[in-house]
């Protein structure tokens, strides 16, 4: 669905838009997975490759695999706190501005992706006119 979406360019815009909480939102799925997967593989390699002493025992490996599930899990879920955050969203405009800016050259890159406020505006302004430099 990805593909067929967002790489051919003659999509429109709407169904880009329209289909874009499914697309992040089966991307986070398929990560969770990913992420349950491979804490499941660890534990049960971890139970079943250890006999003598046994993982209820605690020896070191167990300590370490477990040590190392906890950061796979808090890794996720970190992963998937900044991926469900507004705060950590490109902004609207932006997304527009990239979509409308068919030129592909280094500088009109940047100039369609730079975006300034008018208080960052005036912060400069006033720093230039503090610096003797406006």
């Amino acid at each position: 669905m990805g593909i067929a979406v967002y790489l051919i360019p003659a999509t429109p815009v709407y169904v880009r838009a329209a289909l874009m909480p499914v697309h992040i939102y089966s991307g986070l799925f398929i990560f969770t997975s990913v992420i349950a997967t491979a804490l499941m593989g660890i534990t049960e390699k971890l139970i079943f490759g250890l006999k003598n002493p046994a993982y209820k025992d605690t020896p070191p490996e167990a300590v370490l695999v477990n040590v190392l599930g906890l950061l796979i899990a808090a890794f996720g879920g970190l992963v998937l706190w900044i991926a469900t955050r507004p705060s950590w969203k490109r902004p609207r405009e932006e997304i527009a501005q990239t979509v409308s800016n068919n030129s592909t050259s280094p500088e009109d890159i940047k100039l369609g992706t730079a975006m300034t406020t008018r208080s960052d505006q005036e912060s400069s302004l006033e720093t230039r006119r503090r610096n003797g430099k406006a």
